[in-house]
């Protein structure tokens, strides 16, 4: 479901570029675009209490960095009370109308339990969370280096805004 599967996310892959996803149409995207840019990496819902404040600074911010090699990839999910019910297709159409999003939005994902996408096998094995590695809820946030190395992880209460000092001192690296 919206990514290729395998059974070692960290013993195959070490970078997010090595990954295949869906597009919100179904089409296979290799991650390795994004070599060279610093990504982050959300898993995203419609129906959410957090989705206003979420999708509007994430916006905000790929406007404001998107020319400096900065790209936002964002998973739509139904797993956290079925905030996410639509299509694939019904969430891009929603993040772009309703928030003028223009970052990439893929198909949706599961981010925990046996049908996670591998690429999020790979994120929260590369970055566990406050206790585990699970995701606890919509807009869980990875911040990742050019070089495709998850560099850290935010929670849904992290607003995108206040890691934008994080985002600007990876697009600084070399």
């Amino acid at each position: 479901m919206g990514a290729s599967q395998s059974s070692s996310p960290l013993e195959e892959h070490r970078s997010i570029h090595e990954f295949t996803v869906k597009d919100y149409r179904g089409k296979d995207v290799n991650l390795g675009i994004y070599k060279g840019k610093v990504l982050l990496v959300v898993n995203v819902a419609s129906k959410c209490s957090f989705t206003g404040t979420n999708y509007s600074q994430l916006t905000q911010l790929y406007n404001k960095h998107k020319n400096k090699d900065f790209e936002i990839l964002a998973f739509p999910c139904n797993q956290f009370l079925y905030q996410e019910p639509g299509t694939s297709q019904a969430a891009k159409e929603y993040a772009c109308t309703r928030y003028n999003a223009e970052f990439p939005i893929f198909q949706k994902v599961r981010v925990n339990g046996q049908d996670t996408a591998p690429v999020y096998k790979f994120l929260k094995a590369s970055k566990t969370g406050f206790l585990c590695s699970r995701i606890k809820w919509n807009f869980t946030k990875f911040l990742v280096d050019k070089e495709g190395k998850v560099i850290d992880r935010f929670a849904t209460t992290t607003t995108p805004l206040s890691i934008e000092a994080r985002i600007v001192k990876a697009l600084e690296q070399k």
